[in-house]
């Protein structure tokens, strides 16, 4: 024990130790000693490549007035797009990439996404990249090289917690006994912005699980590309994250900066790409400017006004007060609704305020619909998360009247790229194979990475009942009256609404939030999705049960009860079943079969576990 109290007290002494400013002045000299200046393209436009999609930039300033802003918008659906959006447009760039981000990995995505900057970088094109910390690249050699590898080329992180780029397990464990409120305060927006008229936001990071290209586990997303005068807003937002106090060089962190003392800026190569033939297929796509038109610009749509609405860093400082602009906008926007709000969530855990305001809209006389697309057990990279949601399913369906579909894992209509994902021998239904064991989302993928330590395993996917590449969902989105569309970063959960920085674009436009809202229909139809409802009541004492049910529902912890108000139920069509119901249709139960609270799930460790998150975890819906 005692030897054990001295390895502790040794780590968290070394996790303390911090360069001095001598030590950091050098290290900042070494690496920009070490930065190439060579620029491959004399030419003032840097050598971009013709596209189409940075052209929808110019031609919005082009079509704008002052008092009738032009703006294209473009849903990216697919990851496919996505990544193909980012390399065209990268490619396109003449002046200036900005890029901020939750995770950036090591990946192949991360791998060809980074090349593709430094590319950038050497043609003449200002690259600047910021990184939330806990979710920044691997490896601090990695991280080091950055630091030293182009005059046109700079990166920041986010919030370093002990001034570190990277922490192990006994740094955490130091962090979260010294700083838990800094640990959890993170920057979750995400922007990439080129030459200051094109940019894209919304839920993707840069890593596999983003783009179709996980053998395991893959989200399904969503990315808004934005061009026009409002681009100008994303980039102020930028800027004031980029000169943020919490926003540090990434030679001067002191892992960082003692690589580069004691060894100076080193060569580090990513190796070959794990699929290559994936990587130059993609990396062609983005050359074909007729490809790019066919599949991108062309559906572009036309729309007026734009609003970014993004949390300032000063959200993160102890004197922060009121509502963060991205929580106060939702809420508006929400509180706006007269006929319909339909939301796409990941993560269904509401904070008291956002529970307050579902519960007023339930008890308007005419109170408007509200539909939720969020993820099953079965799906969910966060099953403490979902834990928690379940408990209070009850209160979400009756009290404020919510129409929940929770996302398979298996969708059979979504917008996914199967063949992409590298998998063989993928299951299907019917196909009964046992899983592998092997389901799993490395610390660095997860939403909440301050939780990733806490308990080991803790936010794995659970095991399911078969096998093959299964998807969760991490889309963020709202459609309020099919008039106004919403696509951003936040969770509309309580941590978005008070640890991390978030931001959104909405756009008031029919025929967006008519599109929009058409995607989010698709994830939520039954070959994508299992509808929330009711369970039978038993024959004898339901009304007895139902109240010994709630009453342990309000219950902080020792929540209990092992009968809950809800299950999950699988549409089953027929002649006298044409097309899906409500939950509330009279006619729903002679058309839907319930198929169990965990479908799909193993149910073995995992599911006794999200029972006993169910009965106490109710204390961490704060942080969740």
């Amino acid at each position: 024990m005692l030897r054990a109290g001295i390895v502790v007290l040794a780590l968290a002494g070394s996790a303390c130790a911090t360069l001095s400013d001598a030590q950091r002045e050098q290290a900042a000299r070494i690496a920009a000693d070490a930065r190439a200046t060579v620029v491959s393209c004399e030419a003032a436009f840097a050598c971009a490549q013709p596209s189409s999609l940075r052209s929808l930039g110019s031609r919005a300033l082009a079509e704008s007035e002052a008092q009738a802003p032009r703006h294209y918008a473009l849903l990216l659906d697919y990851g496919q797009d996505a990544l193909l959006a980012r390399l065209n447009l990268i490619r396109s760039a003449t002046r200036s990439i900005d890029v901020q981000t939750y995770i950036f990995d090591e990946d192949d995505a991360g791998h060809l996404f980074m090349d593709e900057l430094l590319a950038a970088a050497g043609r003449g094109v200002q690259v600047r990249v910021l990184v939330d910390q806990l979710s920044a690249l691997k490896r601090v050699d990695t991280l080091a090289s950055l630091a030293g590898a182009h005059v046109n080329f700079q990166m920041r992180i986010y919030n370093p917690v002990l001034g570190r780029a990277r922490i192990s397990y006994p740094q955490y464990v130091l962090a979260a006994a010294c700083c838990w409120r800094k640990l959890n305060q993170r920057m979750h927006n995400k922007l990439l912005l080129v030459d200051g008229v094109v940019g894209v936001t919304g839920g993707r990071n840069y890593q596999n699980g983003y783009y179709d290209w996980d053998p395991e586990y893959n989200f399904r997303d969503r990315d808004l590309l934005v061009a026009g005068p409002e681009v100008a807003a994303m980039d102020a937002s930028f800027e004031e994250y980029w000169n943020a106090r919490l926003a540090r060089p990434v030679e001067q962190l002191t892992d960082v900066g003692r690589r580069l003392l004691r060894d100076g800026v080193p060569t580090v190569e990513h190796g070959n790409f794990e699929h290559p033939e994936r990587v130059a297929r993609i990396s062609r796509d983005a050359d074909d400017a007729a490809l790019v038109d066919e599949r991108l610009t062309a559906r572009a749509l036309p729309v007026g006004a734009v609003d970014f609405i993004a949390d300032p860093p000063e959200k993160h400082r102890r004197s922060y007060e009121g509502v963060a602009p991205s929580t106060h906008g939702l809420r508006e926007l929400i509180e706006s609704a007269r006929r319909e709000v339909l939301l796409q969530t990941p993560y269904l855990v509401l904070s008291p305020a956002a529970q307050d305001l579902f519960r007023e809209l339930q008890q308007r006389e005419d109170s408007p619909r509200i539909i939720v697309s969020t993820n099953s057990l079965a799906a969910t990279d966060a099953f403490i998360t979902y834990a928690v949601a379940y408990k209070y399913k009850r209160r979400y369906l009756r009290d404020f009247g919510f129409e929940i579909h929770e996302f398979k894992p298996f969708p059979q209509d979504a917008p996914i790229d199967v063949d992409a994902t590298g998998t063989v021998d993928v299951a299907r239904p019917g196909e009964a194979v046992p899983a592998a064991g092997a389901d799993v989302v490395r610390p660095l993928g997860r939403e909440y990475s301050a939780l990733r330590w806490s308990v080991a395993g803790s936010n794995d996917p659970v095991p399911l009942a078969r096998g093959g590449v299964r998807f969760g969902l991490h889309a963020k989105s709202l459609v309020v009256d099919e008039r106004v569309g919403v696509v951003g970063t936040h969770n509309f959960d309580p941590r978005g609404d008070n640890y991390n920085t978030e931001s959104a674009v909405v756009i008031e436009d029919e025929r967006f939030a008519r599109e929009l809202a058409g995607s989010i229909r698709r994830d939520i139809q039954p070959d994508n999705a299992w509808t929330i409802a009711r369970r039978d009541k038993p024959p004898v004492f339901s009304g007895l049960e139902y109240s010994l049910a709630k009453i342990s529902e309000h219950l902080p912890i020792f929540d209990l009860w092992p009968v809950r108000y809800a299950t999950s139920y699988e549409f089953r069509p027929g002649p006298e079943c044409p097309v899906p119901l409500s939950p509330r249709d009279p006619g729903f139960r002679a058309c839907y079969e319930p198929v169990g609270d965990f479908p799909e799930v193993n149910l073995s460790l995992k599911a006794l576990l999200t029972r006993i998150f169910t009965g106490f975890g109710g204390g961490l819906a704060p942080i969740l």
